[in-house]
């Protein structure tokens, strides 16, 4: 049995760095629209960047919509048909988003088929294969590890857009971002998982789907899972969009307002590098300490940080601590969450149950990023959206308190 665990063990490493690929090609290419907001609605919409926002809220919207679907693809199909699809969409999205000139092209491109294509290409489905096949003593070591390597796109992305729209109009940048997806045709292979891999996981509460789906809506500690990941997607979303433009407009400098931009998408590409190690840090914190309170100290300090920085001047050393800090605090919450869903339900339904956790966090997003951009276009500012984001911190701080980690009564009493 040890040499059979051992083996197991070796044979997570291309799952893992495949996984973690792919997240970080998902998540790095989105990242990037923050610096097109501004450019894009310049050129197509005479400077108005509702329309796009609206285009961006719609791909939180449809990527948070499409998870449980594409969740229940990976759990019935099989995982990599599930990614192929995504990874369809997502190319077919890019493109059309760097070719159109409409509001409706827009919201088609960059809005629903990039939201389905991040949908099967992010955590919903890779972090299930990755549940999966880990053995269960060491679920949350793999979870923690492929999302830290998936934060790695998010540092290099944001970089890169940032030194190509020096060279670049907005639309071949898009074209040369969109290229990036493609080492994804090389990762999806190596998502296998071995049949006999659920014998090693230790976990009684493999019941069957639906016996999990419906007990999950009927559990209060998954509702508040779901209810807490909302905000996350919701202070993840609005500072990924609006950041560059935030700063553009209300950073104390002398830089240009291209240079400006540069400086947010930078800041951003600080937070993705932050994370990982913040991601490692809560995951081995969620070893450590109970996984709810952990989630409770990271959305309290989200909140905090946002107090301070909104307290102040931004310059160009303030807008770089707080991205450093809260991106410490960024995808943090992931491998947190997601744990305690194989907790609460077993690895067998984890595509179609963090697909709902997810949808949550994606209607987070929505708001996040479509509230942001009415409010510039309407007041010139982002402080009402500033002070959601901390009331909504401390809210999901607390409900995360109430949080219980262990196999929900349901699925126990379906399995005794």
């Amino acid at each position: 049995m040890e040499q059979q665990k051992a083996a197991f063990d070796r044979g997570m490493m291309p799952i893992v760095m495949a996984g973690g690929i792919i997240l970080a090609l998902a998540f790095g290419v989105r990242s990037i629209f923050g610096g097109v907001v501004e450019p894009l609605s310049e050129s197509l919409f005479d400077g108005r960047i509702e329309i796009f926002s609206i285009s961006i809220a719609i791909q939180n919207l449809v990527w948070g919509i499409a998870q449980p679907a594409f969740g229940a693809i990976a759990d019935k199909f099989g995982d990599r048909r599930a990614l192929w699809i995504g990874f369809v969409c997502y190319v077919l999205g890019m493109l059309i988003c760097a070719s159109g000139s409409t509001p409706f092209a827009q919201h088609l491109g960059a809005g629903v088929l990039v939201g389905m294509g991040v949908s099967g290409t992010a955590f919903g489905i890779v972090l299930a294969v990755v549940g999966r096949a880990s053995p269960e003593n060491k679920r949350n070591h793999y979870l923690g590890i492929t999302s830290a390597i998936g934060s790695v796109g998010q540092v290099v992305m944001p970089l890169l857009a940032s030194w190509l729209t020096e060279w670049l109009d907005w639309r071949l940048m898009l074209v040369v971002i969109t290229a990036a997806l493609l080492p994804m045709l090389v990762c999806i292979p190596q998502l296998r998982v071995a049949s006999n891999s659920h014998l090693l996981s230790g976990n009684s509460a493999e019941v069957p789907v639906s016996i999990a789906v419906k007990s999950a809506f009927g559990h209060n500690s998954y509702l508040l899972l779901n209810m807490g990941f909302f905000v996350c997607g919701f202070h993840l979303a609005f500072i990924t969009a609006h950041l560059p433009n935030y700063v553009q407009y209300f950073c104390v400098s002398s830089a240009t307002a291209d240079e400006l931009r540069a400086l947010g998408l930078q800041a951003l590409a600080l937070a993705g590098f932050a994370n990982i190690f913040g991601t490692l840090i809560a995951t081995r914190l969620g070893s450590l300490f109970p996984k709810p309170y952990v989630l409770a100290s990271i959305y309290a300090l989200r909140a905090v940080v946002i107090v301070i920085f909104i307290s102040q001047p931004v310059t160009p050393t303030s807008l770089m601590i707080f991205a450093l800090i809260m991106g410490v605090l960024w995808l943090s919450t992931v491998p947190l969450t997601s744990a305690l869903v194989l907790t609460m339900f077993g690895s067998r339904s984890m595509g179609t149950l963090f697909g709902f956790v997810f949808l949550s966090h994606q209607l987070g997003s929505f708001f996040g990023v479509w509230l942001g951009g009415a409010s510039f276009d309407r007041y010139a500012s982002y402080d009402q959206v500033w002070y959601l984001s901390i009331f909504l911190g401390l809210i999901s701080a607390i409900a995360h308190l109430f949080v219980i980690e262990k196999p929900a009564p349901e699925v126990l009493e379906k399995t005794a």
